[in-house]
């Protein structure tokens, strides 16, 4: 019988690319999307995830579950303590839209580079990071960089301005670090863009890493996922 993902965003624009990523990687999996932006907003406007944004959280994901889904992606990295409570009450497996990344940055090298465009979203991948480095037993150094002014940006509609502050980071605040990582999936088509041999270290970002790592998750048997 196919499976069914949900995808959860808290921004529309985020289908699109997700929806690709899928198509490559779950082919036989049908898909749909659900979108909340105050989400996202009200975590802006207060600073950090209010406990009202995870009962809402919570309750999209009950939804997803009651709609068929076999497992549930989230794709914002600033709700990321919403969908670890989810982990532990939803009957269906939830994933982090960021682990998979962070999972890999600790393994790739000790000083690694972390990047948003949101004090928001750059504070939980921080604390997402010395997780799975402590897991890991390994001890890594964090260089964060709060591109200010990219968020704002973007929703004037200057996107242009928004991928020069990235560029300007990556090649500068970046400097000698072994390895970076995009706290946000928005961030990777600036990567992208640069082109190959750009960069003296690698970049890694979660909406492709984290796809793949959904597709392991709907392809195991279920005593596996109960795992």
């Amino acid at each position: 019988m196919p499976k069914t993902l949900a995808i959860i965003h808290t921004s529309p624009t985020l289908t699109p690319l997700f929806t690709k990523l899928c198509a490559e990687y779950l082919p036989d999996v049908t898909v749909f999307h659900m979108v909340d932006e105050s989400l996202i907003k009200d975590t802006i406007r207060n600073g950090h995830v209010r406990p009202v944004t995870n009962r809402r959280l919570l309750g999209m994901l009950g939804s997803a579950q009651d709609a068929g889904a076999d497992a549930i992606l989230v794709t914002c990295s600033s709700i990321g303590e919403g969908v670890k409570i989810g982990q532990g009450l939803i009957d269906v497996p939830v994933l982090r839209v960021d682990e998979a990344m962070a999972e890999k940055a600790v393994h790739m090298g000790r000083k690694i580079g972390v990047m948003a465009t949101l004090r928001t979203t750059l504070e939980p991948t921080l604390a997402l990071l010395e997780e799975k480095a402590v897991a890991a037993g390994v001890q890594v150094e964090l260089v964060p960089s709060l591109c200010e002014g990219a968020f704002e940006a973007v929703l004037a509609g200057d996107t242009a301005t928004h991928d020069r502050i990235l560029t300007r980071a990556l090649q500068e605040d970046m400097r000698g670090v072994d390895v970076v990582a995009l706290a946000q999936a928005s961030m990777a088509r600036v990567v992208e863009a640069m082109g190959p041999g750009m960069l003296p270290m690698p970049v890694l970002s979660s909406p492709e890493l984290a796809v793949k790592r959904t597709a392991e998750v709907l392809h195991m048997s279920p005593a596996e996922t109960a795992v």
